[in-house]
């Protein structure tokens, strides 16, 4: 079985401190993710007037728009965290919610790009990242077959390297939602890697992911689940995050390779077990 990248998705869960962006790379690090992801927005381009001027008490202040300014990170945070990244030898990305942001985070050298689900349908987006020619993770949430036909189409026809992620976008995830065998979908309808972006509480549905041979996992991490932020509660602690990676591997051995034959350490075992069978055949 190919060996799963696992994602750790900080996301906004940083609540925009770079303290807190610094320690869950360092927590998806020590548990053996391979790398962490994070949302970038120009929140006057991805919600309405009215939206950012609604009321909504927060820790940064009374309306919608002082939430979603004080969790963005800056650009001389964007700095250190790649300079952060660099010196733990852990990968990083980002999700962009629109051009700008997209355009952001091409300054820096970042080896893959996501498409998030909310901006599947964005022909815009999706033309300037398959463009840039990296390997794009592509989630499917809030999706059916159509919408995924035409995302699909425009990396093909880019000749860009794209994933496809199966994801539901319910924060969390009821397990009777997951529907893992979209991934068999997925893989059949665009003969492509499919990895699973998960938003459950728990392992169980990741774990079962890995049997549908995904290619990628990909789970929001949170230092805990007490803090502040709408994906806090569907995200993984560290020591739930090391025990997700951990299994992930077991099952990367359990899973073999599909061929039936006697193991080399079955052999004392079918000795000992059939001897009166085999004695009774050469007798």
């Amino acid at each position: 079985m190919k060996r799963i990248n696992i994602i750790a998705e900080i996301g906004i869960n940083h609540n925009g401190d770079i303290k807190i962006s610094k320690e869950l790379i360092h927590c998806a690090k020590k548990a053996g993710c391979d790398l962490v992801k994070f949302q970038k927005r120009d929140i006057d381009l991805v919600y309405t007037k009215k939206q950012l001027n609604s009321f909504r008490e927060s820790p940064w202040g009374n309306t919608f728009r002082d939430e979603k300014k004080g969790i963005e990170l800056s650009k001389k945070e964007y700095d250190e965290i790649n300079s952060f990244c660099k010196d733990l030898d852990i990968g990083w990305f980002a999700s962009a919610w629109d051009l700008n942001s997209q355009k952001f985070l091409n300054s820096y050298d970042l080896n893959y790009n996501k498409i998030a689900s909310a901006m599947i349908i964005d022909k815009q987006l999706l033309n300037e990242v398959a463009q840039m020619k990296k390997h794009t993770f592509i989630s499917t949430g809030m999706s059916n077959l159509d919408i995924i036909d035409e995302a699909v189409n425009i990396f093909k026809n880019k000749n860009c390297s794209f994933e496809l992620m199966h994801c539901v976008s319910t924060y969390p995830m009821r397990d009777e939602d997951a529907n893992l065998k979209c991934i068999d979908t997925l893989k059949k309808r665009y003969s492509c890697d499919v990895g699973y972006s998960g938003h459950e509480v728990g392992l169980a549905v990741s774990y079962a992911a890995v049997a549908f041979g995904i290619t990628s996992l990909e789970r929001h991490i949170t230092l805990s689940k007490s803090m502040y932020g709408s994906d806090q509660s569907s995200s993984l602690e560290f020591n739930k995050l090391l025990e997700l990676v951990g299994g992930i591997r077991k099952l990367e051995i359990a899973i073999g390779n599909g061929e039936k034959q006697i193991i080399k350490s079955e052999k004392s075992m079918e000795e000992k077990l059939r001897a009166h069978i085999f004695q009774r055949q050469t007798s």
